[in-house]
């Protein structure tokens, strides 16, 4: 059979509201408290089989820390291998099965999340990772939704690029998956990236090797669920929740690594780069290295800024989900003649904030995902606290008795270098810094200056010269970049994500270029009249 099979356009999903007397509310509660009255015992998956080991993890929800979820086995080094090995066998048919099929399988799960499995994996997301409704709706499902339908466009568009031939010859471009196999480590934060690091490899014909972060398993084992109801051979991607450790003495030293998908901390892929680096001798070709780590993410205020356009897009930025997002807010600059008024409208708007279990939906905020995140979170505020050059102007406060909860907190400086204008603390904390409005020069080079990191940024201005200044001050300091809009919220197939320096390799998630890193390109080129004498013109 022949023909030419193209992809269905993709279309953004669209955002349910969950607002009261809905039915997505409804159907959403429901399948909370299902999820909270089922004690899960979750399995390593490997070659699509379902592997109970003695080590367990406890699953818990962090606003509720002592209700546990359930259990999950945890893999060892030889469970590990027999990933690697189970992901190299399954390789030889997958990569051989036409592009259109593969896609078939993506387009499935999309289908799937959008329908029967929506308020599963929101739900899963919820308790597990502890987000609010609204933002488990615009990740486990429409953010998620998103990277299935686009990327398989996207990888369309790419196989559609092809050479010139100019007379007598045939040149074409064969796209083919890397040799060996994918190591995928995801993050606690968003199910969409654990979704995508696993998937965007695996729809080009590559196969995966899956380490979730332990604070996101439940969700990690919906989604492995979900890939084999919709059709994905077994061994194509194999989920072995496991320590960082164990990862790095088995598959990162394999000779038949080819590529690692991460989204983490800066510190984390830094040790993954030294451990490729260390071993380059070992593998059968160099493995390719796509990371998106940390952000110190910022707002500038110009004086002609809008102050509630501003102060709201503070509130949502730095304390939606906890500030646990990479691209959050964690550091605003805010001129001088506008500062009392944009802090009485901060102060006034975060007394009406509220903080608690994510069951009740009048929350905005929930709880830091575990003990560690809420100590190091609290070490940061005490400091500010006792600095001469830092006022804690609103919150401040935690409680982990019942949930690792910490109120959005607001620390002013004196100094635009101080701990929490550099460093990342991915938590409820703002860090401002009050400039003179004379200053505004100086303000980009000090933003690109006070930390490593270069993932997302924004301006807000109404003064179209100031704009075009700043923007081309400011190229080097963020790989998104917004205009009187906050740095949060990047939509697949409109703002593609990733950013540089310390943040990562700026591959773009959600576009053709981060699946560009999961192909090898061969150029062919057939002549159909060789030659058939040596000489040449310029030798008469």
């Amino acid at each position: 059979m022949y023909g030419s099979i193209k992809i269905p356009e993709p279309e953004n999903e669209k955002v349910l509201s969950y607002e009261p007397d809905s039915k997505e509310r409804y159907l959403l509660k429901k399948e909370i408290n299902k999820q909270k009255n089922t004690f899960f015992k979750i399995p390593l998956i490997i070659g699509g089989k379902e592997i109970f080991t003695e080590k367990e993890k406890s699953v818990v929800s962090p606003h509720d820390h002592k209700k546990r979820l359930g259990v999950c086995s945890q893999a060892g080094e030889d469970e590990i291998r027999q990933a690697i090995e189970c992901s190299l066998e399954a390789k030889k048919k997958w990569e051989k099965l036409s592009w259109h099929h593969r896609a078939a399988i993506f387009l499935k799960i999309a289908e799937l999340i959008s329908t029967k499995y929506r308020y599963v994996l929101n739900a899963a997301t919820m308790l597990n990772q502890s987000k609010s409704a609204f933002q488990a709706e615009i990740d486990s499902a429409c953010e998620l939704i998103d990277f299935l339908r686009y990327n398989v466009k996207f990888a369309e568009q790419i196989f559609e690029q092809q050479p010139k031939s100019p007379d007598a010859t045939w040149d074409y471009m064969e796209y083919r998956s890397l040799e060996g196999f994918i190591l995928a480590i995801s993050p606690f934060n968003f199910t969409a990236i654990a979704g995508n690091l696993t998937t965007a490899p695996a729809m080009l014909g590559n196969t995966v090797v899956w380490k979730p972060s332990t604070n996101a398993l439940l969700s990690g084992y919906y989604l492995m669920k979900i890939f084999k109801e919709a059709g994905l051979p077994d061994g194509v991607i194999n989920f072995v929740p496991s320590s960082g450790k164990t990862i790095s003495q088995t598959a990162l030293i394999h000779p038949e690594l080819a590529g690692v998908h991460f989204t983490g901390s800066t510190e984390v892929f830094n040790n993954i780069w030294q451990s490729i680096s260390n071993n380059l001798r070992k593998y059968k070709s160099y493995p390719r290295i796509v990371g998106e780590t940390g952000g110190k993410n910022y707002i500038l205020m110009h004086n002609s800024a809008k102050v509630d356009a501003v102060v709201t897009a503070i509130i949502r930025s730095a304390f939606e989900y906890q500030g646990q997002k990479c691209s959050a807010c964690s550091r605003a600059y805010i001129p001088k003649s506008l500062w009392t008024e944009v802090k009485n409208k901060l102060i006034q708007n975060l007394k009406t904030v509220k903080i608690g279990d994510v069951s009740n939906f009048k929350n905005f905020m929930n709880s830091l995902i575990d003990e560690k995140a809420f100590d190091k979170t609290v070490a940061f505020i005490n400091r500010a606290k006792e600095s001469s050059e830092a006022e804690v102007v609103f919150g401040g406060n935690g409680d982990k008795s019942i949930g690792y909860f910490i109120d959005p907190t607001i620390i002013v400086v004196t100094n635009p270098i101080y701990e929490t204008m550099q460093e990342e603390l991915f938590a409820p904390v703002l860090t401002l810094y009050v400039y003179s409005d004379d200053k505004l020069d100086g303000m980009p080079q000090l933003i690109s200056e006070t930390t490593p990191y270069a993932l997302t940024g924004s301006i807000f201005s109404q003064d179209r010269y100031v704009i075009e200044e700043l923007a081309d001050k400011l190229k080097n300091t963020c790989g998104n970049f917004y205009i009187n809009d906050k740095p949060t919220g990047a939509v697949v197939g409109k703002q593609p994500f990733g950013g540089g320096r310390a943040s990562g390799t700026n591959d773009k998630a959600g576009s053709y270029l981060n699946l560009m890193r999961w192909l090898s390109p061969r150029t062919v080129k057939e002549c159909f009249n060789p030659p058939v004498n040596y000489s040449y013109p310029f030798m008469k």
